[in-house]
């Protein structure tokens, strides 16, 4: 059965073909990740299936129950809009009747007296129990619990933008639609919360359809790719690594069809210009066969970021840090930082969102004051800073008029000198975009626009706040190849594994309240955390195999509890569950509801203490257990 069946879309802005007769079927299970250069309308399409955009021409089927859900890249709540209300937006049962059970309980319990409160809960219950919701209910805990999120009676307005996209991913995540659409989901997700996506998304019942810069996100989650260039689309089975070499093959075999063309129109020309004569049909028919091959449109060179600029010279000392502190308020953030870069070093930034790592850079880039310590630069040291927000002085100014501003001229490491036109060129601005207005800009192509601007303007220490968010994976993969070669230092922030797995050599780790320094790739270091917590989990029981007798048995009384606590812990359970029918039966009577339900409170708290007792007199029975063997 197919979800949604697209036809013939086709979508252009002014004079500019976005993608043309796209052709797809999306099945349940399909993971489609779309592919395409900044501009190229990869958000266009995804609009166009979300039903916020229109195509120009093209159908699109879907079944009558067909049910969508769309995280956008920017989110919007309404206002004095509180975590619980953005969460449930959807209309699906269960997701109704949990909303009315959070809200029922959350008044129970700013008033257990209330008996019109009780009465409101407990029909609640009993809705949560229709719709079966309670495995709903589990994995809002679980999303609620693995985003990090607030209470839910925080208002949205309150939170960070971080944390409003986390809000918004979890409503995504819990609605459960049929089609989920999401537009850069790991902007702003660290590392672990990545990692935990991927795992989710794995599960995911419906059919989903992304962009992401994120490449081992991609390569990972994704079961086709769905890639659009030069108003063209094509579909590939299969995840990133296996796009990347179909299309690969794509391209050779349009190369060698390029080739043979060209060959023929060689062989033909020749033939003209010895003096054919278009005496016969057969001659005529090989004229027309030159004119058309003539005529034929050739084969596209792709287009490709070329970041070829110069830098200044950079002497031996860089940034030199002593003692460095820094804190917010009353809150330390950094404490007593040391550290000496030096020149074509590379260095990650990592650690936990909210840790310090943007507050770091702008320490180091000497856009923030210290509390205590130093930062000295040596005096060639010439910054460039790409930062998380896109700023310009004025947006109607046009794209060709913001670049010469800096400069007219260029100067490329291998001694060339191209005019700014040129260079706007090269970084896949054509001639008719280099005379638009920046507001008309897509954000990936600002992005661009603004790492070209501080390229050019030849720095020798580069840093780099979060890269890679809005930047396409063709644009990225120019730049990793860039940094490689970059004369000078590279400071970065960033959650790519990807990204920094490439580019850099050394990791500065917000760890605890402590910052440390690795000589090491981050996909390692990342491992290394991982083994470090399995290897807690397994320290407790290490510890107390080191404590313990070295005979271990129970006590008499132990032994006695040991023989009937399994048999008590049956006999709550079954309590437990007469008691729910009992007041099930109830009905209206409140008296008897609240007697009812005190004894219920009564029950699980016993037998929440019994099983806590199982499992300490099981552990003993273990180690007895393995003593004989």
């Amino acid at each position: 059965m197919s979800l949604l069946t697209i036809e013939g879309i086709h979508k252009e802005f002014a004079d500019k073909v976005l993608f043309d007769d796209v052709t797809m079927t999306i099945h349940p299970g399909n993971r489609i990740g779309i592919i395409g250069v900044n501009g190229s309308g990869k958000s266009t399409f995804m609009k166009i299936i979300a039903g916020d955009e229109t195509a120009d021409r093209g159908t699109m089927q879907h079944p009558n129950d067909y049910r969508i859900r769309y995280l956008t890249q920017t989110v919007e709540f309404a206002p004095n809009q509180t975590i619980l209300d953005a969460l449930f937006t959807s209309d699906t049962p269960s997701v109704l009747a949990l909303k009315a059970y959070e809200r029922a309980r959350q008044q129970l319990e700013a008033d257990p007296a209330s008996e019109q409160r009780l009465e409101r809960f407990m029909k609640a219950q009993q809705a949560v129990d229709a719709a079966d919701a309670w495995e709903t209910e589990a994995k809002l805990k679980s999303i609620l619990n693995r985003l990090g999120l607030p209470d839910v009676t925080a208002d949205v307005s309150s939170l960070s933008g971080g944390q409003q996209k986390r809000v918004a991913l979890a409503a995504a995540l819990l609605d459960e639609a049929d089609l989920l659409l999401l537009d850069e989901p790991t902007n702003e997700l660290d590392a672990d919360t990545i990692a935990w996506l991927e795992t989710v998304l794995a599960d995911y019942r419906g059919a989903i359809l992304l962009i992401t810069h994120d490449r081992y996100f991609l390569n990972r989650v994704t079961n086709h790719i769905l890639e659009i260039a030069d108003g063209t689309s094509y579909f590939y089975d299969g995840n990133y690594e296996l796009f990347l070499e179909k299309r690969a093959e794509r391209k050779a075999r349009a190369q060698s069809m390029e080739q043979k063309r060209q060959n023929i129109l060689r062989r033909e020309l020749a033939w003209l210009r010895r003096g054919a004569k278009a005496r016969t049909t057969k001659q005529k028919a090989r004229i027309q066969r030159v004119e058309d091959l003539k005529h034929q449109e050739s084969l596209a060179e792709d287009e490709a970021l070329d970041v070829s600029v110069g830098s200044r010279r950079l002497g031996k000392k860089v940034i030199e840090v002593e003692d460095l502190s820094f804190q917010y308020e009353a809150t330390p953030i950094i404490r007593e930082f040391n550290w000496l870069f030096g020149r074509r070093e590379r260095y990650g930034i990592v650690g936990p969102n909210g840790s310090g790592k943007t507050t770091l850079m702008n320490l180091l880039a000497k856009r923030l004051e210290p509390t205590s310590g130093s930062i000295v630069h040596g005096e060639t040291v010439h910054i460039g800073y790409y930062g998380q927000q896109v700023e310009f002085e004025d947006l109607s100014r046009r794209v060709i008029d913001e670049i010469e501003r800096i400069a007219q001229v260029i100067h490329t490491p291998d001694g060339e000198s191209i005019t700014a036109s040129q260079m706007l060129e090269r970084f896949l601005f054509t001639p008719d975009a280099q005379y638009k207005p920046i507001a008309k800009l897509s954000g990936g192509e600002k992005r661009r626009l603004v790492l070209m601007r501080i390229l050019m303007d030849e720095p020798n220490v580069l840093f780099l706040d979060e890269p890679t968010n809005d930047l396409d994976t063709e644009t990225l993969s120019v730049l990793e190849d860039y940094l490689e070669s970059f004369p000078g230092t590279v400071i970065a922030v960033s959650h790519d594994r990807y990204f920094l797995d490439r580019i850099a050599g050394r990791l500065i780790a917000f760890e605890d309240g402590a910052i440390n320094v690795y000589h090491a790739e981050y996909s390692d270091y990342l491992a290394s955390l991982e083994e470090t917590k399995v290897q807690a989990k397994k320290e407790p029981k290490e510890k107390k195999e080191r404590v313990k007798t070295d005979v271990v048995k129970f006590t008499f009384k132990e032994q006695k509890e040991w023989e009937t606590i399994e048999d008590d812990i049956a006999s709550l359970e079954s309590a437990i569950e007469t008691a729910e029918a009992r007041l099930a039966d109830a009905g209206s009577d409140l008296g008897k509801v609240n007697e009812i339900y005190a004894e219920i409170s009564t029950l699980k708290e016993a037998l929440d203490s019994k099983m806590e007792r199982w499992e300490y007199l099981s552990e003993i029975d273990e180690q007895i257990e393995a003593q004989k063997r």
